[in-house]
C-alpha cells in the first residue's frame, strides 16, 4: 500500500472534474484527479448508440476549446464529446489518475483535511476534498412493475439500439430528452411504442434564426438561480437528434407512437397510466409558448432583423391517442416485451463518509460550498444557476469553487507563517 499528500482532491474525471483542475491549475493550486474508468466514461459506455449532445456545438463546450471538424451549429455524438474531453485534459495537462475509484473519504481526527483510500490501495491524504462525480451516478427505476412481470426491463442507461431489445412492441416510461428520442428511435425501426409522457418542459429547438440555448442566454433564463416552484424536477423535452429539432409530442402521436400519461401502477399484467396527458401536453405547450412569446419581445424591444417565423405556433391537431387517452394496458395483449425505464438517475455520495449530507442524502451546499468545511460539490443541477449541469455552466462554476479554495489557502497560509 502506498499513500501520499495533494492539497486538493477532485473525484471524477468527466466535465466537472476537468473544469476544476483546469482553474484550479491557473491558480497555481497543487491537486489530483481520479476517475474510476477512463476520462467521460459515461458519455461512452453509457449511453445509447445514436446519442447526440442536446445543445450545439457552439454553445455545449468549455470556453478555451471549439470541437474539432464539426460545424458550430451541430450536435457532437457521444464519442466526439468524449474525445474532446480527453482532448481537454491533454490541452491543460490535468494531474489525472484514471482506472481507480475512490472508495472512502474520511476527516482526519486529529489534524485538518482528509483520508481517501483508492480502489489500487492508495492512501491519498487532501487538505481538500471536490465531489465532481456529477448527477448521474446511479439509475433510477421506480418500483411499480416487477422483474418477473414478463417484458424486460432495462434503464436508459443500459440502452444501445433496437436490435438490443426482443422482438415486440416496446412501453417507454419518461418523456424527457432521452426518452423521446429513445421511442422515436425504437418507433422508426418499425417497433410499436409506448411513450409515458409526464410533466415537461418543451422548448423550441429553433426559433427565428436561433437555437433555444441562445434564446435562454440572451433572455437571461441560464442565470436563473432556483427552477421555479413545482418545478423542481420537471424534465426537458428537447432533441439534437437528426441535426436538431423541436419535440412535438402531437407529431409523434400522429406517426404512431401512443402516447399515454404518467405511469401510475402495475397489478397481474395491467400497466396503469394517470388522466393527465393532456393537461401535460397542454403544459408543455404554455411553456413552449412561452418562450415564444419572450423571444418575440426581445427582438421587438432590441431592434433585431430576425426572419419572423409564424408557423411555429401551429400546434397541429391532436392525435386519437390524446383524444381518446388510454389508461390501461395489457401488456401481454399488446405484445409488449420490453420496458425501457428513461427515468432519470439519483447521485450516489455512499463514499464520502463526512457531514455534507442532510436527511434525504442530498448534498448540504451553497454554489458548491458544502457545509463540511474543505469539502466541495461540482456538476449537480441548479448549483448556482440553470446551467450547472451543462457543460459551460460547470466550467463557470468550478471557477467559483477554485476562488474558494483559493481564499481559504490564503487565510491558512497567513496561519502557518504566523
Amino acid at each position: 500500500m502506498s499513500s501520499q499528500e495533494v492539497e486538493v482532491l477532485v473525484v471524477g474525471g468527466g466535465q466537472a472534474g476537468l473544469a476544476m483542475s483546469e482553474h484550479l491549475s491557473e491558480g497555481g493550486v497543487p491537486h489530483l484527479v481520479l476517475e474510476r474508468s477512463r476520462i467521460a466514461e459515461r458519455w461512452r459506455s453509457e449511453r445509447w448508440d445514436s446519442l447526440v449532445a442536446n445543445g450545439p456545438a457552439w454553445h455545449d463546450r468549455f470556453p478555451g476549446l471549439e470541437f474539432v471538424d464539426l460545424d458550430p451549429d451541430a450536435f457532437a455524438g457521444k464519442e466526439q464529446v468524449a474525445d474532446y474531453f480527453v482532448a481537454y485534459a491533454e490541452k491543460i495537462n490535468a494531474p489525472i489518475r484514471t482506472g481507480v475509484e475512490v472508495t472512502s473519504v474520511t476527516r482526519h481526527a486529529d489534524r485538518p483535511g482528509f483520508r481517501a483510500q483508492a480502489s489500487d490501495g492508495t492512501t491519498i491524504d487532501a487538505r481538500y476534498v471536490v465531489a465532481a462525480t456529477g448527477p448521474f451516478q446511479r439509475p433510477v427505476i421506480p418500483p411499480i412493475v416487477p422483474e418477473n412481470a414478463g417484458p424486460r426491463q432495462i434503464h436508459s442507461s443500459a440502452y444501445r439500439n433496437p436490435d438490443q431489445l426482443p422482438e415486440g412492441a416496446v412501453v417507454v416510461i419518461g418523456a424527457g430528452s432521452s426518452g423521446v428520442q429513445i421511442a422515436d428511435e425504437l418507433h422508426r425501426s418499425g417497433r410499436r411504442v409506448y411513450l409515458s409522457v409526464g410533466p415537461h418542459d418543451r422548448p423550441p429547438r429553433r426559433y427565428r434564426g436561433r437555437d433555444f440555448c441562445w434564446w435562454l442566454g440572451v433572455l437571461g433564463l441560464w442565470d436563473a438561480e432556483t427552477p421555479p416552484q413545482g418545478a423542481e424536477h420537471v424534465t426537458i423535452a428537447v432533441s439534437g437528434a437528426r441535426g436538431g429539432h423541436t419535440v412535438d409530442f402531437r407529431e409523434l402521436g400522429r406517426r404512431g407512437i401512443t402516447l399515454v400519461g404518467l405511469t401510475a401502477a402495475y397489478d397481474d399484467g395491467i400497466l396503469r397510466f394517470a388522466p393527465d396527458l393532456a393537461g401535460n401536453i397542454a403544459n408543455g405547450d404554455a411553456n413552449y409558448l412561452s418562450l415564444l412569446d419572450a423571444a418575440d419581445a426581445y427582438i421587438a424591444r432590441n431592434g433585431l432583423d430576425l426572419p419572423e417565423e409564424p408557423e411555429a405556433r401551429e400546434l397541429g391537431a391532436d392525435p386519437d391517442c390524446l383524444t381518446n387517452p388510454v389508461l390501461e394496458l395489457d401488456l401481454a395483449e399488446a405484445g409488449v416485451t420490453s420496458i425501457v425505464w428513461a427515468t432519470g438517475f439519483a447521485a450516489d455520495y455512499g463514499w464520502l463518509k463526512v457531514d455534507a449530507f442532510d436527511e434525504r442524502g442530498r448534498p448540504r451546499q451553497r454554489r458548491g460550498v458544502s457545509t463540511e468545511p474543505g469539502v466541495y460539490f461540482l456538476g449537480l443541477p441548479w448549483l448556482s444557476r440553470r446551467g450547472s449541469s451543462f457543460i459551460w455552466g460547470v466550467w463557470h462554476d468550478a471557477r467559483y469553487v477554485a476562488d474558494h479554495i483559493a481564499i481559504s489557502r490564503g487565510y491558512l497560509a497567513y496561519d502557518q507563517s504566523a
